[in-house]
């Protein structure tokens, strides 16, 4: 009622107003009365204002959060590669290829016309209105490992793996999604050497300089999440969300930890791991962060399988096969040391962070031979060189979750999520 009253007043100092006016400007304008409409019901109201958030909301999710989910498939099934990928359109008109998404690299580098060594799929520059060389006295330069000039332009090198890489420095359109990111920097490969390299080339997905966060901090503010798919899923059934928007609500975080020397690294506090129901004996310094030595855990996108320093690994090892039973032959397998030729049950895994815990189930656990006749505990322990002191959470214990990096407020969080089809 007051409503319709509030309304109808309205409406009539509206007439009083247009009819004041018209006497002041001219004697000859004649004014015209509307009828006042029907007024709303309160109910008709609230429903008309819903309908329009409704529609308000759609708008701003198509700007922001539609446009920001990019697909991500299993690099294996499609390019035989052990990574992750994703399509990405560089240059104008754009050319797409399927770049492996890596969150322990900064820079991009994409295999580049006449690249001695790259496989048959290549960037045409020639073909690229909008592309040009970055030149030897921009920041961007100083941003590369080992960067040196040749001419006027800006190159450098790096190692990748067992793989080694030259590129020139560019600057092109990259679109992923459709999002079209100006002026991207990204490395132009001009020879490789090696099997480690992503056949299509990389997406650096670091916290370090030239990484897909710090150029696009604006758009995306360098916050990001994934869910990896299985490595036998055939289509790009996972998804990397890009911004702070439609990220998960209902997911638990860990602190995300700074070390100077390693900065595009993802580390984050593992204090415990627990097989079943049982929490191992492992040694603290096994586990403890340390920036002057490089020690700690990580979570990567780019390794495949988890890997823990000596000690933590033999006791997640020991314990699993005494669960499994004491009583069954353990064979080896490549590099894992904990296979069975007869059907096993499982204990669960749980990595126990500070403010977090992930259970993982039998599929982010075991790893079974193409006949299905062995079966093997898919995590081993650190290589002995400069990483045997590194905890890597690998991209198969990844599968299946939501992974979010939230790097404004250096967190990382973890929710359980099926995006295999």
């Amino acid at each position: 009622m007051k409503l319709s009253i509030s309304l109808t007043i309205l409406l009539l100092l509206f007439s009083s107003t247009l009819l004041v006016q018209s006497q002041q400007h001219s004697s000859t304008l004649q004014v015209f009365h509307v009828k006042p409409p029907k007024p709303l019901s309160w109910q008709d109201t609230v429903l008309q204002m819903q309908a329009k958030d409704e529609g308000r909301l759609q708008y701003l999710t198509s700007l922001v959060a539609g446009r920001s989910v990019v697909p991500i498939a299993s690099g294996r099934q499609i390019i035989q590669s052990p990574t992750y990928i994703v399509r990405a359109k560089i240059g104008n008109p754009p050319q797409t290829l399927l770049l492996a998404m890596d969150t322990s690299n900064d820079v991009a580098w994409i295999p580049c016309t006449s690249c001695d060594g790259c496989s048959s799929t290549l960037f045409a520059p020639l073909g690229s209105t909008t592309f040009r060389n970055v030149t030897c006295g921009s920041p961007q330069c100083y941003q590369v490992p080992n960067p040196s000039c040749s001419g006027s332009a800006c190159s450098f090198n790096l190692t990748y793996g067992s793989s080694s890489i030259a590129a020139n420095l560019a600057q092109d359109t990259i679109t992923l999604a459709t999002d079209p990111i100006p002026s991207y920097t990204f490395g132009c490969v001009s020879k490789t050497t090696g099997p480690s390299t992503p056949p299509q080339g990389l997406l650096g997905l670091g916290r370090g300089p030239l990484s897909l966060l710090s150029q696009t901090q604006n758009l995306y503010q360098s916050t990001f999440s994934y869910c990896l798919p299985s490595f036998k899923s055939l289509n790009f059934s996972g998804s990397l969300r890009l911004g702070p928007v439609a990220q998960p609500i209902r997911i638990k975080f860990t602190p995300l930890l700074k070390n100077p020397r390693r900065s595009s690294l993802y580390y984050v506090n593992l204090v415990a791991i627990r097989v079943g129901r049982r929490v191992v004996n492992i040694p603290p310094a096994a586990l403890a962060f340390n920036p002057t030595t490089g020690a700690g855990t990580i979570f990567d996108s780019g390794t495949v399988f988890t890997r823990l320093v000596s000690p933590a690994y033999v006791a997640v090892r020991d314990e699993f096969r005494r669960r499994v039973g004491a009583n069954l032959t353990v064979t080896s397998l490549g590099g894992f040391d904990t296979c069975y030729t007869v059907p096993i049950v499982a204990p669960t895994i749980t990595f126990m962070f500070s403010g977090m815990n992930v259970t993982l189930p039998q599929d982010n656990i075991l790893i079974h031979s193409t006949a299905g006749s062995t079966t093997c505990l898919a995590m081993a322990a650190a290589p002995d060189n400069v990483n045997s002191v590194l905890n890597v959470i690998a991209n198969m214990q990844q599968q299946n979750h939501r992974v979010l990096f939230d790097i404004p407020n250096s967190r990382l969080g973890v929710a359980r999520e099926l995006c295999t089809k």
